[in-house]
């Protein structure tokens, strides 16, 4: 276990696929003038659906008539987040998502938190999806669908793992 959070203690921005700039809000910080530990759940449920948006095809917001979208959800089984150093308003962060393992029907991402301009990671983050079909919440024989996957596939990188 220390092995890995002194890993991810290394991260930098090269080690994730896809960036994201957010401007942090007043509103973010807790009563210990840093940001709130819920607002860190958000941004990593941002960046991942965002890539799951634009990349996998799985847009909340269109029904599968009427485009070409995913029959399946992907539902978290699992969270992390690793604080190594606060951030609080009024930083500007750069996140960085990355695929840490993807599996059949599941797909563990990891966002990397940074303060724009600087080099050490803050926060490195994340959480598994397991891909269920939408009408019945189940898991499917064939695992995720061919455009999730391929889309995923994009953001594996610098050890993650293609299972």
């Amino acid at each position: 276990m220390a092995k890995e959070i002194s890993a991810k203690k290394r991260r930098t921005r090269s080690d994730y696929v896809f960036h994201q700039v957010y401007r942090t809000r007043w509103i973010d910080n807790d009563m210990y003038a840093h940001l709130n530990n819920t607002v860190y759940a958000m941004l990593f449920d941002s960046i991942v659906n965002s890539w799951l948006i634009a990349e996998c095809g799985m847009n909340p917001f269109t029904t599968q008539e009427t485009t070409n979208t995913a029959s399946q959800v992907g539902i978290i089984v699992n969270s992390f987040c690793d604080y190594f150093a606060s951030v609080s308003f009024p930083d500007v962060l750069e996140l960085g998502l990355r695929v840490a393992k993807l599996g059949s029907s599941s797909v563990t991402y990891e966002v990397g938190v940074f303060n724009q301009g600087e080099e050490d990671v803050k926060v490195v983050g994340g959480y598994t999806h397991v891909f269920v079909a939408r009408e019945t919440m189940r898991p499917t024989k064939d695992g995720m669908e061919e455009r999730v996957r391929k889309g995923l596939e994009k953001l594996v990188k610098g050890g993650g793992a293609k299972l």
